[in-house]
């Protein structure tokens, strides 16, 4: 076994918090295993389905997975769960030697672009294992934001769950939500900028329209800085923050690759912010009563998309927290205490495709993953609603809401579209594969759910193609090895239904 103590970005990441944070070296170290495996799981999953060149089969057997790759080597390890979220694989072997650590068997596989990818998975371990050395007991969650805080472990499916380049030690300790730091934004004044909506009083000075920067954005790329604003919660996304008494949410520009892309604020997304809100709004309505959208206040651009930023709704305006309602991001439902039973699943997974699948009929496909979408839960955690945010990557087509007859909104651009796969990709990739996928955590767990839900779903074409096919999924892994290739790659899991 290829044993050293550390690995390079492990012994940074160590080094930087010895400077910053002594007490925390041990528990660091302690966690790194753990870490280790849970990157390592998220890889073979996508070295299981995904469709990689250089891997020519697959071959399944009692003992496990092997796959042939091209140059005639095999690499063997545990059947791969596609929907599994604990971490399961603690080693696999290319030919016969084994391997514990991603970033080790990537470099030995020695694919096209192998290298930087090795380098993102060495900091995405290093990085989740400070992640959980930093968790100390907390009073019971409340609010979404502290649900959200609890996220420790990231995406519960990309190998770069946790992967922060260019954040330092301290960095992520300062700005992490699961470390719940407060966060100083910087508010830069500007003259000329394109302000769109109720730009908010408070990121006003006289006739200047004052812009919410991040401090790591102000220090690295805008290298300028900012006065200090205002203080907020960071939450999963990183960028966006939730100021404080329950105040609105403030998406920010955070120039770094978190997982797969650069989380810049396009000026599309600004443009369109008004008219998707407003759409996204009457179009909720048709969900009777179970959908809410968190509406966006405003949103300001200037000629560079590094510093921009939008405020929308808190989503906890749409719980009745009087009455004992919450609202949890979804992401957080495998946290604990909250519910796991059958049929509490059942439940969920029958709101959420309700929902999901009566907007993609009217016309309209969410990017329902973890981070968009929540759920309201009664006093008993009974999931009674939904609630999504962000609304910059769903899809409409206008061919369905003609048939509707629901007048189509003034859009162009990515966010328009009648091609039907587009549309059940970024639907069912998100929401089957992601959310309901990650949230029952297991194949077993989720075709359980399913099974108890589709046969009273209306037949739409929809679902029949979610019952009778594969579930797309995006192909994570394969993205991070195609950097030449743009936009989103796919690929198919095994139907949980089958």
């Amino acid at each position: 076994m290829h044993r050293r103590p550390t690995s390079d970005a492990e012994a940074a990441l160590g080094a930087e918090l010895y400077a910053v944070r002594p007490g925390l070296t041990r528990p660091y170290a302690a966690e790194l295993p753990g870490a280790r495996a849970a990157v390592l799981s998220r890889l073979w999953r996508g070295l299981a389905h995904e469709p990689l060149p250089w891997i020519t089969r697959r071959e399944a057997g009692r003992e496990g997975l092997t796959l042939h790759l091209a140059d005639g080597r095999r690499l063997h390890g545990p059947p791969a769960d596609p929907y599994a979220t604990a971490a399961y694989v603690y080693e696999v072997r290319l030919d016969d030697i084994p391997y514990d650590r991603p970033a080790r068997l990537m470099t030995a596989l020695a694919v096209p672009h192998g290298a930087a990818f090795a380098a993102e998975l060495d900091h995405s371990a290093a990085s989740l294992a400070l992640s959980r050395a930093n968790q100390t007991p907390a009073e019971p969650p409340v609010t979404s934001r502290e649900w959200e805080q609890g996220v420790v472990d990231g995406h519960p499916f990309h190998p770069n769950c946790r992967s922060r380049p260019g954040f330092s030690a301290a960095e992520q300790l300062a700005y992490g939500p699961e470390h719940r730091p407060l966060v100083r934004l910087g508010l830069a004044p500007v003259n000329d900028c394109l302000v769109v909506g109720a730009w908010p009083e408070r990121f006003r000075d006289g006739g200047r329209v004052l812009i919410p920067v991040h401090p790591w954005q102000a220090a690295h790329v805008l290298k300028s800085r900012q006065e200090e604003g205002i203080t907020a919660h960071p939450l999963m996304s990183l960028r966006t923050l939730a100021l404080p008494d329950d105040g609105p949410h403030v998406k920010t520009a955070l120039s770094t690759r978190l997982t797969s892309a650069v989380r810049d604020i396009s000026v599309y997304s600004i443009e369109t912010s008004a008219t998707v809100s407003a759409f996204m709004e009457r179009i909720a309505v048709r969900a009777d009563g179970l959908l809410h959208i968190t509406r966006t206040l405003g949103a300001v651009a200037t000629g560079s998309p590094a510093l921009s930023a939008v405020v929308r709704e808190s989503p906890d305006a749409y719980a009745d927290s009087d009455g004992g309602e919450r609202v949890v991001p979804v992401a957080a439902l495998a946290t604990t205490g909250l519910p796991r039973s059958p049929s509490w699943l059942a439940d969920f997974t029958r709101l959420t495709l309700t929902v999901c699948l009566r907007l993609l009929d009217l016309g309209v496909a969410l990017e329902a993953h973890g981070q968009n979408l929540l759920v309201v839960l009664s006093p008993t955690s009974a999931p009674v609603r939904l609630v999504y945010r962000d609304l910059a990557d769903i899809r409409v087509s206008p061919a369905r809401l003609a048939r509707h007859g629901v007048p189509v909104p003034e859009l162009t651009g990515r966010i328009v579209t009648d091609d039907e796969t587009t549309l059940r990709r970024k639907l069912f990739g998100s929401l089957v594969a992601g959310t309901l996928g990650a949230t029952a955590g297991s194949m077993p767990a989720l075709r359980e759910a399913l099974s108890a839900v589709v046969r009273d779903l209306p037949r739409t074409l929809d679902l029949g193609t979610l019952l009778d096919g594969p579930v797309p999924t995006k192909a994570l892994t394969l993205m991070r090895l195609s950097p030449e290739r743009p936009g989103d790659s796919w690929a198919e899991l095994p139907s949980p239904l089958i």
